[in-house]
């Protein structure tokens, strides 16, 4: 069984719904999977896991949000190479900038992005519910 953890910063709460729709999907693929608010997780572990799941939504000129869930992020990144790794959030402006600019960090870590990323709009009705169950249980795969 492949362990995954979920580590997420949400001010909203939109992002904290995604972040429960990806466990909801990894556990249904039958992943031992354990979700983190960010604050909760303690970067040396991990190691511990086979697949992680970054949530966090755009920021300002968009950008990771940078007082608690960017330094948890830094502190994980050198530890990334060849790990299955995914990344998720919300926006409610701009085009996905941060997202793509993660993405390209995470890659230049070395990290393993097989399902790529996934963004949704505001608030995630049922159809971006569904997605993140969807891409919860792909990364599982």
């Amino acid at each position: 069984m492949k362990k995954m953890a979920i580590i997420y910063w949400s001010g909203t709460g939109n992002t904290e719904k995604m972040a429960e729709a990806v466990f909801h999907g990894a556990k249904s693929a039958g992943a031992d999977v354990t979700l983190y608010n960010v604050n909760e997780f303690v970067s040396n572990n991990i190691d511990t896991f086979d697949i992680v799941a970054f949530g966090c939504p755009s920021m300002g000129a968009e950008v990771l949000e940078e007082t608690e869930f960017e330094p948890v992020y830094n502190d994980c990144r050198n530890k990334l190479n060849e790990k299955t790794v995914g990344v998720f959030g919300s926006y409610g402006w701009g085009d996905g900038e941060w997202m793509r600019n993660w993405e390209q960090d995470l890659l230049q870590a070395g990290a393993l992005l097989p399902e790529g990323y996934l963004i949704i709009n505001e608030t995630p009705d049922e159809s971006g519910i569904e997605n993140c169950k969807n891409y919860g249980a792909n990364l599982v795969k």
